[in-house]
């Protein structure tokens, strides 16, 4: 039971508001004329709140592990830009494994807004290979090749493997120190040490909090409880860590990646604790929601299976994403 009961004793570290760091959600809307461009195209989970002429005031992201899939079609989703219509935000994992085309870049930037966020992990020769060490030409490179689309940043994340240990915190505090602060950023540790409440797992919550980075939230319990029937859900199993579910905020835009099964009334009976928690953090920061399924065509079913319980946390979101044909497919 200890692998998902640290999710009710989840605590805040060093809590402050959004004010506090940088002034609240909707002054920052107003002091920049820049990201109100698009505001009358944000999906219905934008939710808006009227000040004058200012619009527009999200408060959470939800969002998918990918764009487009070829069973999509049949729902309408065919690109990013159609994507994009029905979600605001997209994790962006392709980075993990190889720097996309300046031209693929700059063609992602012309199917979204401004309105619209990319989480990018950071490539797996700076977190794997390198390991975070002498691999400044890396991080430049890959800041340069995302550069069209700095204002649409959400997140720069990493996902560090489960070899980086509490021995190597000693080379991620300099190499977050050194990136540019005009971004936001995440971590994902998978190292047992990271998780069982002692002076590593301490450490790593301060080091992170005390910078402003986000610790990236990954709650695997559906997938691993999943019956696994399908080459889809052993996959997942194989693949995704069964780690301790820690719901701590480090910083204002906390990240959680909910891996869930196919079966989605399990998915719905699990996800229930995210509601109080989600509720509960978007009246001081505006939390990231990563939605996944083992095989990616059933997300949008798993959409449609949590909306009206996020929609009853958070009643500003609206209504689900109006994805068409929806049915047809399930």
């Amino acid at each position: 039971h200890e692998y998902w009961r640290g999710i009710h004793r989840a605590t805040r570290v060093g809590a402050r508001t959004h004010a506090d760091c940088c002034g609240s959600r909707l002054e920052r809307r107003q002091c920049c004329p820049a990201s109100r461009q698009h505001d009358t195209h944000f999906p219905t989970h934008c939710a808006r709140a009227q000040c004058g002429r200012d619009t527009a005031r999200v408060i959470i992201y939800i969002c998918l592990h990918h764009w487009s899939q070829t069973r999509w079609v049949r729902l309408g989703i065919t690109s990013l830009e159609e994507y994009a219509r029905h979600f605001n935000c997209v994790e962006g994992n392709t980075t993990l494994y190889a720097l996309p085309k300046a031209e693929i870049v700059t063609r992602w930037h012309a199917q979204t807004t401004d309105a619209f966020r990319f989480c990018f992990k950071f490539p797996a020769t700076i977190s794997h290979q390198a390991a975070l060490r002498n691999c400044d030409d890396l991080v430049q490179e890959f800041f340069t090749r995302m550069s069209p689309l700095e204002a649409r940043i959400g997140q720069y994340w990493l996902q560090l493997p489960a070899t980086f240990a509490p021995r190597d915190l000693s080379a991620l505090w300099p190499f977050l120190d050194e990136l540019p602060k005009s971004f936001t950023y995440g971590v994902e540790v998978r190292h047992p040490d990271f998780f069982a409440k002692g002076e590593a797992e301490q450490q790593l919550n301060r080091g992170l909090h005390e910078r402003g980075v986000n610790r990236v939230i990954l709650d695997s319990r559906p997938v691993h409880a999943a019956i696994p029937h399908t080459e889809a859900v052993r996959e997942a199993q194989r693949k995704k860590p069964k780690v301790p579910v820690h719901a701590v905020v480090t910083a204002n835009h906390p990240m959680v990646r909910f891996i869930g099964s196919d079966d989605m009334a399990q998915n719905r009976q699990l996800f229930a604790v995210w509601l109080t928690k989600l509720s509960q953090w978007q009246q001081s920061t505006t939390p990231y929601l990563f939605l996944h399924t083992p095989d990616i065509a059933q997300a949008p079913e798993l959409v449609d299976t949590l909306w009206a319980d996020l929609r009853s946390a958070l009643p500003e979101i609206g209504s689900a994403p109006s994805i068409p044909q929806q049915s047809s497919l399930f």
